[in-house]
């Protein structure tokens, strides 16, 4: 499945048209280059689940968990900065991703091997007129 971005204005939009599609899931991964969007995406995703305190991508802490009135325990990684799959079992992803909880996941390709096979994996792409491309692998 693919959604086009064509502007900043337009996340709130293509977010909630990702979400009535692949809502009912629970872990969804999300690829692309540095800068692509990944982390802008997200909080357009978090808004729509009721989180307005959006910290921003954990790019040092690894983890970020918020609590939904509605959709309860919602956690948002980034792997960027780990070196090894080990780095993130030492902080309990393997717990956390069978857990029931919703997670957002940047930068799945670092922990590829602990992912369980029931999720929603995302690349973003930048075009040439700086728009993005959404494409969603199911």
């Amino acid at each position: 499945m693919i959604f086009n971005i064509e502007k900043v204005d337009s996340l709130k939009e293509v977010a909630k048209d990702f979400m009535d599609q692949f809502g009912g899931n629970k872990i969804f991964v999300f690829t692309g280059e540095m800068g692509a969007g990944k982390t802008t995406f997200i909080a357009s995703v978090f808004h729509l689940l009721g989180i307005d305190a959006f910290q921003g991508s954990p790019s040092y802490s690894i983890i970020n968990s918020y609590n939904s009135k509605v959709f309860g325990k919602i956690n948002h990684f980034d792997f960027y900065r780990i070196k090894s799959e080990i780095e993130a079992l030492d902080i309990g992803i393997d717990e956390i991703l069978y857990s029931g909880d919703i997670c957002f996941i940047e930068w799945p390709e670092k922990i590829r091997h602990l992912l369980p096979n029931d999720i929603i994996w995302s690349y973003i792409r930048v075009n040439e007129d700086n728009s993005r491309t959404l494409i969603v692998d199911i």
